[in-house]
């Protein structure tokens, strides 16, 4: 019998090759009664025979006593079976040994051939002593009785524990088919648990990602306009106090703008996280996650568009940037995430403008053409070198690396990189469809 390997190093506890020892007080105890009535039968044997009793009884001793190494070598103990059937003993050892080997893994040939020496054997020895009680008068039933019993006596001691060993070594062996399949699929869905985690882990540190580069292009823009006026103001505040103003204006609506786009961002994604928690699997923990943040400006209704792109050259006008756009090609309207990630990509690009290249010129061109939209956002070298540090702007590094992440999620492509003259481009085109 062979075990899954998960209960295979548990099994083995008994003695020698015994699986426990239970097994083994068991064989002990089958060895010792067939060895019991290989002895007994031993006694007519050896006066049969003519040889001492002691002799056949001692014979009888060691035959019967094989069959304590059924387990292990189930083919020896029908061969001695065989062997000592013409002295009439061994029937335990015969019916138990035929069994067990009927119950191993033993190739069906090997079975069959061992079963049919048995059962000729038996046949014979059976035939001959039937009609030698029959020649002494001591049975006395017709000649009919002598076939039918060596017939009868033959099958009785082979065929019923030749089938029974079969059945059991056949549900033994869909047992432990079974188990390893148990086994196997046990296996797999761990494995397949284990992908999910990672899968779902791999979705938050997306999903992180993409929260991060949203939270960035609402807030950068912003705070770093609010920051030039803040400049602005404290430069104009005496000089020019109706200036001064209107920058103060202008402060407070693009801080009221953020808060809006913060408010409607975070909105959504608490309201989308609540709804999915329980009802969403494990597995799909990626896609709720990655489309959280993209559904954000859909259901507000008030996401960011190509339309929008003139005010917020204005804004960037207001702060003091010498700014002109150019309109390509036939106006027309986008996807929603088109025109999102468009806008984004100008408006990230004038921030950078704002924060490195204060008081430069910059030309933004928007191109439509017919399978794909191209913008472009390029500035001049700044006026004075220092310049783009009298705001006080910090840089964090991830704008460019945002800005690409977009556009090559749409299928676009996204280069940026400095002039020959000494400023800075940014180019990018996105699939219309």
């Amino acid at each position: 019998m062979t075990t899954t390997g998960e209960e295979t190093t548990p099994a083995r506890r008994g003695p020698l090759w015994w699986p426990r020892w239970r097994s083994a007080v068991f064989d002990w105890s089958l060895a010792a009664v067939s060895a019991v009535e290989c002895a007994v039968e031993g006694v007519p044997f050896a006066r049969d025979a003519g040889i001492p009793v002691a002799v056949g009884v001692v014979f009888g001793l060691l035959a019967g006593s094989v069959l304590v190494v059924r387990r292990q070598w189930p083919i020896a103990v029908v061969l001695v079976a065989i062997a000592i059937t013409p002295a009439q003993m061994g029937f335990l050892m015969g019916i138990v040994g035929l069994y067990t080997l009927a119950a191993s893994e033993m190739p069906r040939r090997i079975i069959g051939s061992l079963a049919g020496m048995q059962l000729v054997g038996t046949l014979i020895v059976t035939f001959v002593r039937v009609r030698q009680s029959t020649d002494q008068g001591r049975l006395t039933f017709g000649d009919w009785f002598i076939p039918f019993a060596a017939v009868v006596m033959s099958l009785g001691l082979t065929a019923p524990p030749v089938l029974l060993g079969l059945y059991v070594g056949a549900r033994r062996r869909l047992m432990e088919s079974l188990r390893e399949r148990a086994d196997s699929l046990e296996r797999e869905l761990q494995l397949l648990a284990e992908r999910a985690e990672e899968r779902a882990e791999w979705a938050r540190g997306e999903e992180r990602t993409r929260i991060a580069r949203e939270m960035h292009d609402v807030v950068a823009h912003r705070v770093s306009l609010m920051v030039v006026h803040a400049a602005a103001l404290q430069a104009v505040a005496r000089k020019d106090p109706e200036k001064a103003v209107r920058n103060a204006a202008l402060v407070g609506d693009m801080g009221r703008q953020a808060l809006t786009e913060l408010r409607e961002m975070l909105g959504v994604l608490r309201s989308g996280g609540v709804r999915e928690r329980a009802a969403v699997p494990l597995v799909a923990v990626g896609v709720a996650a990655a489309a959280a943040a993209s559904r954000a400006a859909e259901e507000s209704g008030e996401g960011p568009c190509l339309e929008e792109l003139e005010e917020l050259i204005g804004q960037s006008a207001a702060a003091g940037m010498v700014v002109d756009l150019s309109v390509e090609g036939e106006v027309r309207s986008y996807a929603g995430e088109i025109e999102q990630t468009a806008y984004r990509v100008v408006q990230e690009a004038l921030t950078n403008v704002h924060k490195h290249a204060a008081g430069a010129k910059t030309h933004v061109r928007l191109a439509h053409r017919v399978a794909e939209i191209a913008m472009q956002v390029e500035n001049e070298p700044p006026p004075e070198v220092g310049s783009a540090g009298s705001a006080g702007l910090p840089s964090g590094g991830n704008g460019l690396v945002g800005m690409k992440e977009r556009v090559v999620a749409l299928g676009g492509v996204f280069v940026s990189g400095p002039t020959e003259a000494g400023g800075f481009r940014v180019s990018a085109v996105i699939p219309a469809s």
